[in-house]
């Protein structure tokens, strides 16, 4: 058996810590790291839906100044300010995401590590990083 490839201090593994629990830590790590993508990709989504909300004033004045009132008026009635989703605009999607799952998550994948691994993070990555780098390279030191 090949002996583990030195990390940097910070990503040292626990005694006792094995293969197969790094390797479950790093799926894990992995799954909340796609989760922060969602969630970035939800800010996305509310900071596009806000502009175009705030594009609407440009497009009620300009349907105004072209003598088209009531379509201006329709779009200021029916889609200014409106809900995208029953009760609710975009920052409180964002915010019931984080408090309902986001967070959870979080919490969860950091006490699970705490437990295991005494609390080190991208333990599965550091290895990977140690194993692949050329020793003596000024460009694959190890810290």
């Amino acid at each position: 058996m090949n002996p583990r490839p030195r990390t940097d201090a910070r990503h040292q593994r626990p005694d006792g810590v094995t293969d197969a629990t790094v390797e479950a830590l790093g799926a894990l790590s992995k799954a909340l790291e796609t989760t922060e993508r969602a969630r970035g990709a939800l800010y996305d989504f509310h900071q596009l839906t806000g502009s175009a909300d705030l594009a609407l004033d440009d497009a009620v004045r300009l349907l105004h100044e072209a003598g088209h009132g009531e379509h201006a008026e329709r779009v200021e009635r029916e889609i200014l300010g409106r809900n995208v989703i029953p009760g609710h605009w975009t920052f409180q999607i964002v915010e019931e995401y984080n408090a309902t799952y986001y967070d959870a998550f979080r919490e969860v994948e950091g006490g699970i590590r705490q437990e295991l691994a005494d609390g080190r993070d991208h333990l599965h990555e550091a290895e990977m990083k140690a194993a692949r780098r050329t020793e003596g390279h000024p460009d694959h030191t190890a810290d």
